[in-house]
């Protein structure tokens, strides 16, 4: 039953492809449908905590099982891919609208097999699925000039950490015998150090971690729904669950918790910064995606995944909808640049829904962001000091950016000169996910951390009351800063250093130099050489025999065309020899036999004459001649 969970959304997926409603209710409804029984579905399985396998043959079999960070998981993504799914079918372009979220329900279907999967070979089948689709989904827009090359780009950085993942797998099958992830224990050495290396760099390559971080900006080219999920529950988000499914294993691996908390660290507050001097509000909310997936790996890293986990979990709620309000309003303001927006007026409800998701995003207590951002902080602090103060710093920065986009986008007057507002069915969409933004305030809850430890079979951190305070005086001197910021230089970002410093702190530039340009400069070296070398034997032949042939064809003509023309006379003349002689020899013989036997004929019917004397005759005759040889002959 389990593998139903996936096939189901996919092959809806399929049919409202081949289907293609021409209306966007119709797309609509039948999208929502399949989510919402995706979701319902998914959470009678995670209750009955199903299991299934399928044996291709002994050694490659493909296994699922709802564990606890499954479990919440595959209930989260249909979730949030729920009101995203109605927010494109009432927001996004009518053309295409059928393959659009018939790509959205394949995209789900991937991301469940990619959360259920117990091995690695059922796991790099949702991996691949997964990336296939985001290609896919960036460049929906294909007719415009950018979109298929911002997704292939997108396509190809995920791809090389991809890699990772597929070394990991192949070093667990030649320690073990086997891809599944409970195996892992037994490997020891190289092996666990590739696979570990290995895991690590797929997942920090799929959660645009550092040195990845750009291709998510490259992301933003794709349609706002497709930026919304891909950033709230599903591409974006299988890096930091890789870590947190198997944290039991990597764990012991030496180096991990160093290089996760280093590689989270280090995002956190790079993307945090980014997203400070970011002038576009679809890329400011990219940078602060890879800022907390930053803090995910820094507490997947510090040894708590469950606070990695719940993180994630509030951080899809807000950030689906921080970016459905920025659709929303970009669309009206026919510009997603900071300063050209401000829509608190003409859209009051998606204002206010986007300022739920701006508290939860900056981490502001009771928020439930607020929440696992303390949880995260405490896990930094348990691991390294220096741990904690990187997060604080994050969170500052947190505060700022997230402050400087609510008051830009939708607060601080009507600035935009955009008009028109937002119809029924996109505020509803934004209004579910505040609702849920709101609902996940139940972490404050006293006894929800111990409900939530027991329920996922994780430790969670404890914070102490001197780290809460010192997160929140780094969160107000953040929010502070971010409104300052946007009230005195709300064109930030598009001019000046800050400008190259919103473009990822030049680290597009870097990779162009370091890894586009030599890898280009290869190409042409290697073209060179098959153009030179490996082409010169085939050249060399082709002209050899275009000299060779007007010789061979002269040849052909003088030798082998005289040879056929003279035997072809020689034949004749034979002819015409026999045609004289042979044909006089062959009717004479028969002619000449006929007129020797006519004249035998002639003259032996002479003697049959029927006289009697003529008789007697011959018989003297004979009588006389025997006399005459007796006599002879003695």
């Amino acid at each position: 039953m389990i593998w139903l969970l996936p096939i189901g959304p996919a092959l809806a997926g399929l049919a409202l492809a081949v289907a293609a409603p021409r209306r966007r209710v119709a797309t609509g409804l039948a999208g929502c449908a399949v989510l919402l029984a995706t979701g319902l579905f998914a959470v009678f399985g995670a209750a009955r905590a199903w299991t299934g396998t399928v044996a291709w043959s002994d050694t490659l079999v493909l296994s699922a099982a709802f564990v606890p960070a499954a479990a919440v998981m595959a209930v989260l993504v249909p979730l949030i891919a729920l009101p995203v799914m109605a927010y494109a079918a009432a927001h996004e372009d009518e053309r295409g609208l059928a393959r659009l979220a018939a790509l959205l329900l394949l995209f789900v279907a991937g991301m469940e097999v990619l959360v259920i999967a117990a091995d690695l070979l059922t796991l790099l089948i949702g991996w691949e699925i997964v990336g296939a689709c985001s290609w896919a989904l960036i460049g929906h827009t294909w007719r415009d000039a950018g979109s298929p090359a911002t997704g292939l780009y997108a396509f190809i950085a995920t791809r090389l950490g991809d890699l990772g993942l597929f070394a990991a797998a192949m070093a667990l099958f030649a320690g073990t015998g086997s891809f599944a992830f409970d195996d892992m224990a037994r490997l020891s050495g190289t092996p666990l150090a590739v696979a570990v290396s290995g895991i690590l760099l797929s997942a920090a390559a799929k959660s645009g971690q550092l040195p990845f971080s750009p291709w998510l900006f490259r992301a933003m080219a794709g349609p706002t729904a497709v930026s919304a999920l891909l950033h709230a529950a599903t591409m974006v988000a299988a890096g930091a669950f890789l870590l947190i499914r198997l944290h039991s294993h990597l764990a012991a691996a030496p180096g991990f918790a160093a290089s996760a908390m280093a590689i989270g660290a280090a995002t956190a507050l790079a993307g945090g910064f980014v997203a400070i001097v970011q002038p576009h509000a679809k890329k400011l909310l990219a940078a602060s995606t890879s800022a907390h997936f930053g803090l995910m790996f820094v507490a997947a890293g510090a040894g708590f995944p469950g606070a990695a986990l719940l993180h994630l979990a509030a951080h899809a709620a807000f950030k689906a909808l921080l970016f459905l309000a920025a659709g929303t309003a970009g669309r009206r303001g026919r510009s997603f640049l900071l300063h050209r927006l401000g829509f608190a007026g003409t859209m009051p409800l998606v204002a206010g829904c986007a300022v739920l998701g701006a508290i939860a995003l900056a981490g502001i207590p009771p928020s439930g962001g607020g929440w696992s951002k303390e949880l995260v902080t405490a896990a930094a602090i348990h691991a390294s000091p220096w741990a904690g103060i990187a997060v604080m710093v994050a969170g500052a920065f947190t505060g700022a950016y997230a402050a400087r986009w609510q008051l830009l986008v939708f607060g601080l007057g009507d600035r935009s000169t955009g008009s028109g507002k937002p119809n029924a069915a996109e505020t509803a969409a934004i209004a579910v996910l505040a609702a849920f933004v709101l609902a996940m305030s139940v972490f404050w809850i006293p006894g929800f951390h111990a409900a939530a430890a027991g329920f996922l079979a994780m430790e969670l951190p404890v914070s102490t009351t001197a780290g809460k305070a010192a997160s929140l005086a780094f969160l107000a001197v953040g929010l502070a800063a971010g409104t300052g910021l946007a009230r005195q230089w709300p064109t930030l970002g598009t001019s000046g250093p800050a400008e190259r410093m919103a473009a990822w702190l030049g680290l597009p530039a870097v990779i162009d130099a370091l890894v586009v340009r030599p890898f280009t400069g290869l190409c042409r070296i290697a073209c060179r050489v098959d153009d030179g070398i490996l082409d010169a034997l085939p050249r060399s032949l082709a002209r050899a025999a275009h000299a060779v042939s007007p010789a061979l064809s002269r040849a052909d003509r003088t030798m082998i065309d005289g040879c056929i023309k003279g035997l072809a006379a020689a034949t004749t003349r034979l002819a015409r020899i026999g045609r004289r002689f042979c044909e006089g020899l062959a009717d004479g013989i028969p002619q000449g036999s006929a007129r020797l036997v006519g004249i035998g004929g002639s003259d032996a019917r002479r003697l049959q004459t029927g006289m009697s004397h003529h008789y007697y005759a011959a018989m003297a005759a004979g009588v006389l001649a025997a006399v005459v040889v007796l006599a002879w002959t003695g």
